[in-house]
């Protein structure tokens, strides 16, 4: 994997920020976020570059602006593990570890708020509304978590992908309550295979059937339309 360019790209910009009504820095006041945004700089990423590497001391934190980022960790065998994704408003970095426990890979071109990690630190017991924020957010990374072991542990893999889908589409969604009908797939076949348990070639099947049978559209190599969403969430449960 690639490393990073450790050096930043600019000062904090939260006027502009394309997340800022989504991110965990949300919570604060306008003169809290000013602080905030004085403790950090913005990285850029390109496919394949890492932002953390297991083992990294000095860590920091980091929430994404754009892009896609994916929290792994590889075996003895060398093969690569994909814990779990990470989409635009999100938030990563382990406080209060020493060292970075996972690789933070960027799997498209992303661009990232990047905080020393004690600083960020020293801003949740600053700011209790960021710590309730994050508390919040981790819950429901916590969920998605379970939801994909979920996935994986006990479904066909036509519900696997189908499911897989249907998060894909949420988390390009920049509404709660509403996923995108469109969206790009951030992971190539193999990444998705090795993320569902299943098959390069089960994957492509499956995507192939889902596509003739009207419920999916394909556009290139990773672009998705949702053609017919509410048969595709029967298929997943």
């Amino acid at each position: 994997m690639a490393r990073t360019n450790p050096a930043s790209t600019g000062p904090l910009a939260c006027a502009a920020c394309p997340v800022r009504d989504r991110a965990a820095c949300s919570a604060l006041s306008g003169d809290e976020r000013d602080d905030l945004a004085r403790l950090g700089h913005h990285r850029t990423l390109k496919r394949g570059e890492t932002l953390f590497a297991s083992g990294d001391k000095n860590f920091a934190c980091a929430t994404l602006i754009s892009g896609a980022l994916k929290i792994g960790s590889f075996g003895a065998d060398g093969t690569e593990r994909i814990l779990s994704l990470v989409h635009p408003a999100g938030f990563v970095g382990e406080m209060f570890a020493p060292v970075a426990r996972h690789d933070v890979v960027a799997l498209t071109d992303s661009r990232l708020c990047v905080f020393p990690g004690h600083s960020y630190e020293a801003a949740v017991e600053r700011f209790p509304a960021l710590g309730r924020a994050l508390l919040r957010r981790s819950a429901e990374d916590l969920f998605a978590s379970r939801s994909m072991i979920d996935l994986m542990s006990r479904r066909t893999a036509k519900q696997r992908v189908a499911g897989f889908l249907l998060a894909m589409a949420q988390a390009a969604s920049t509404s709660p309550c509403h996923a995108a009908g469109e969206f790009e797939l951030p992971l190539s076949r193999g990444e998705i295979a090795g993320m569902l348990g299943l098959t390069i070639e089960t994957v492509s099947r499956q995507f192939t059937a889902l596509e003739r049978a009207g419920l999916i559209e394909r556009s290139g190599a990773r672009g998705i339309r949702l053609a017919d969403a509410a048969r595709l969430e029967g298929i997943a449960v």
